[in-house]
């Protein structure tokens, strides 16, 4: 193997692709990336067995071949060659690459690219395809709420429920849900899955603000799902089991709804919480009658307390709800919105926030039982 590629690409490409590196194996070839040519370039892919990725670095090859190194040294090593520099790379006797670039030089030892787990890759004919940017911000506001407990496994992955030209993912742990549901390009015929929630945010990192189309790939037996966009791909295993029925718990109408400037709640419950933390970090929403000041944010602790007005238009009955201030913190933080609506339903049941303008994006946040 014999090849030249751009130092900045292949930069870029490793600091990609090296993201799906456990730091944990057990098998030393899963500590390696994988370099193979490829289409007139050089192919990059690195898997811990949950996600693989791979992405393509433009090059002129001399000679092909294959190759497996220590993934985190080579990363270090091209990151830290001259920027706009061409990179030379050569396998030589004894699984050993050798880089070099103007006058630096290294050569670091690998493993047989035949010990590396086969990745499945793009090709096949796509389940459906979504534009990237709908897909990258809908992940975005619905990753966060998938449980990071793996007492639970099914509840660390997120819903994928396709429905002719329909998409609706969801999210949910112990304590909130997050569901959206946006239109794909290709109709399907219904089928869901359930996809690890890491492996849907590591592809958001890589989608880009366009409407070009990223394929969306389901393996023949639904044991894996594969994403590809021009130039990389992520394949990632399915979780097997049921998703809960998150539909039962979702409130179908409200007594009490708030509808308020997204930034001003935001900036009130974070205040809330800083004397919240000290205390279950509870902080409690009261909403005023139609006509009152609207909605008021308070903590209180030890420490001290808080309390914050929040301009608000009411409709329906007052009430006082309490809530973990994090959960309230995620969504308003994650959903890009102008305004918000908090629909209510007393103390003791869910609210319901929704961006104002959206209608294919709900979220519902558990309440705290207090004393008061």
């Amino acid at each position: 193997m014999k090849l030249s590629v751009m130092q900045e690409n292949l930069a870029r490409g490793l600091q990609v692709v090296t993201r799906a590196v456990s730091a944990r194996s057990t098998l030393p070839v899963l500590n390696n990336v994988l370099l193979r040519t490829e289409d007139g370039g050089l192919k990059l892919t690195a898997t811990n067995l949950e996600i693989g990725m791979t992405y393509w670095v433009p090059g002129k090859i001399d000679t092909g071949g294959a190759i497996t190194v220590p993934a985190r040294l080579l990363t270090d090593i091209v990151a830290g060659l001259p920027v706009n520099e061409r990179v030379d790379l050569e396998l030589q006797a004894q699984e050993t690459l050798h880089i070099q670039a103007g006058r630096f030089e290294t050569r670091v030892k690998g493993i047989d690219a035949e010990e590396f787990p086969a990745i499945p890759a793009g090709g096949e004919r796509p389940t459906t395809r979504i534009p990237q940017n709908l897909l990258r911000r809908a992940l975005g506001e619905v990753t966060f709420a998938a449980a990071t407990d793996e007492a639970r496994p099914i509840l660390t992955g997120v819903l994928a429920k396709f429905e002719g030209d329909k998409l609706t993912l969801a999210a949910a742990d112990n304590y909130r849900i997050a569901v959206k549901t946006l239109t794909v390009l290709d109709p399907v015929e219904e089928t869901s899955v359930v996809v690890p929630a890491r492996s849907l945010h590591e592809l958001s990192r890589v989608l880009s603000d366009t409407s070009d189309p990223v394929d969306i790939i389901l393996s023949p037996n639904r044991n894996q799902i594969l994403f590809h966009i021009e130039g990389f791909d992520l394949v990632s295993r399915l979780i097997d089991g049921q998703f809960p029925n998150y539909q039962q718990v979702m409130p179908k109408g409200f007594t009490t709804k708030a509808t308020v400037d997204r930034d001003q709640l935001l900036a009130a419950v974070r205040l809330a919480s800083l004397i919240a933390s000290s205390s279950a970090n509870i902080v409690k929403l009261h909403v005023g009658k139609e006509a009152e000041i609207g909605l008021t944010v308070s903590a209180a602790a030890d420490v001290g307390d808080n309390k914050s007005d929040v301009e608000a238009v009411v409709e329906g009955d007052g009430t006082t709800i309490a809530f973990n201030a994090r959960y309230l913190i995620d969504v308003l933080t994650n959903v890009d919105a102008d305004q918000f609506s908090v629909e209510l339903n007393g103390p003791l049941s869910p609210g319901v926030l929704k961006p104002v303008g959206d209608g294919q994006y709900v979220h519902v946040v558990m309440p705290v039982k207090t004393t008061s």
